[in-house]
């Protein structure tokens, strides 16, 4: 894994574990949207990019942003989807509202929500000591959603290859 994505992906963990739900905005969204304005992800990728195209594709296409000045890529379209690439492959999507998988699961959404609207849930604990969120991984053949939570609330999404996401929240890493 390249050091940049490895200082991506560990960033990203650690500010989804230290976030907030806070209160849902009433005002239009900073890119001009209504609030309360909903985009879905699903375990495909999202409607105009697919887990495994690569960087060059994307940004051939128009959809991804190279070279700036931060930690890694940024979508175009989507300014609360956050990729992460390993390999010039896209493996994981971290997103946050108003993104929803179609179950209609998102940040805010109780945990009861997750266990009843998937069929296959893992349960996983963040190392006792540390400021992680637990994970509930859904997983459907080689793809999952892995849903991070503080026992009650869904706080942050993350939807891509289920072996990369696992691997993601054993190793406690996240984006910047």
């Amino acid at each position: 894994m390249k050091l940049r994505q490895f200082a991506f992906i560990t960033a990203l963990m650690t500010a989804a574990s230290i976030a907030g739900s806070g209160v849902p905005p009433t005002g239009p969204s900073p890119d001009g949207r209504p609030a309360g304005s909903v985009e879905t992800i699903d375990l495909n990728g999202l409607s105009n990019i697919e887990f495994g195209d690569t960087e060059d594709e994307l940004a051939r296409r128009g959809v991804l942003r190279t070279g700036l000045d931060t930690c890694g890529p940024m979508l175009t379209e989507h300014d609360t989807v956050s990729p992460v690439f390993i390999e010039d492959r896209l493996v994981l999507l971290w997103v946050d509202d108003p993104m929803r998988t179609p179950e209609g699961i998102a940040a805010g959404s109780p945990v009861e929500q997750v266990w009843s609207r998937y069929r296959s849930v893992t349960r996983l604990h963040a190392p006792q000591g540390t400021h992680r969120l637990d994970g509930l991984l859904a997983r459907s053949g080689d793809r999952a959603y892995l849903f991070l939570h503080d026992g009650r609330t869904v706080r942050r999404t993350i939807a891509g290859y289920a072996d990369w996401a696992r691997r993601l929240f054993d190793e406690g890493v996240g984006p910047c």
